[in-house]
């Protein structure tokens, strides 16, 4: 082997071990978008939920009970189900009918994706004031 060999073979292992540490830091600053993404969904899930929950004899009034997941908030009612959904900075409302169901978990009837916590806390209102006449 000839010293312009060796040469090559430490250029090729050292391109190698550039990549591989390029992907390694690719892989580490997705990770820690998703993160981020996942701690901005949560804190606008906490945000819409102490934002339901401050008015507690409007949701006594309604018969409503409000909860927080880690990436949802519920208002569930006897009839029907109320959901706001945060992923990837995008929020999924649905409302959902008990009375027609063969299981707790209903299927969604009305849905609707907004980006915002106050656009949600509006569907939300919309889709409340056509549950309860």
């Amino acid at each position: 082997m000839t010293l312009d060999t060796k040469s090559k073979m430490a250029s090729f292992r050292l391109a190698f071990e550039a990549e591989h540490a390029r992907r390694e830091a690719d892989r580490i600053a997705r990770e820690d978008a998703e993160r981020a993404q996942q701690e901005a969904d949560h804190q606008r899930a906490t945000q819409l939920y102490e934002t339901l929950i401050s008015d507690s004899d409007f949701l006594v009034e309604k018969g409503l009970v409000v909860e927080l997941t880690r990436y949802s908030v519920n208002i569930d009612h006897k009839d029907f189900r109320l959901r706001a959904y945060f992923e990837a900075g995008e929020i999924n409302v649905t409302a959902a009918d008990k009375r027609t169901a063969t299981l707790p978990s209903a299927a969604p009837r009305k849905q609707q994706v907004v980006t915002s916590s106050h656009d949600a806390l509006v569907v939300l209102a919309q889709f409340l004031a056509d549950e309860i006449h």
